[in-house]
């Protein structure tokens, strides 16, 4: 499945998704991009966040989440203010974290 978050229901519809059986999402680092064909779409759904929620809903995503919000800060330092992602500001939930 592929996600905008125009309206911020990325991860909602990802939830929803994932409940109905889905189990490939598609995203991108910080949400960037968008669709030409989507009028006033504003990004992609982030995949450090929909991967973190996945894992944290105890899914085992085969992805180190650590590593993609490193990059994801990364990124957000070379194209601010373009990413729109919560997770690499705010982190994991101590809580949650080594679930994945």
């Amino acid at each position: 499945m592929h996600f905008h978050d125009t309206r911020g229901m990325g991860l909602a519809n990802a939830m929803a998704a994932l409940e109905e059986g889905v189990r490939f999402f598609e995203g991108s680092i910080g949400g960037i991009g968008g669709c030409p064909f989507a009028p006033n779409s504003t990004g992609n759904v982030c995949s450090e966040d929909m991967l973190a929620m996945i894992a944290d809903l105890g899914y085992d995503t085969s992805v180190d989440i650590d590593k993609l919000i490193s990059a994801a800060r990364q990124m957000s330092k070379a194209l601010a203010p373009s990413c729109r992602e919560k997770l690499h500001r705010a982190g994991r939930a101590p809580w949650l974290v080594g679930r994945d």
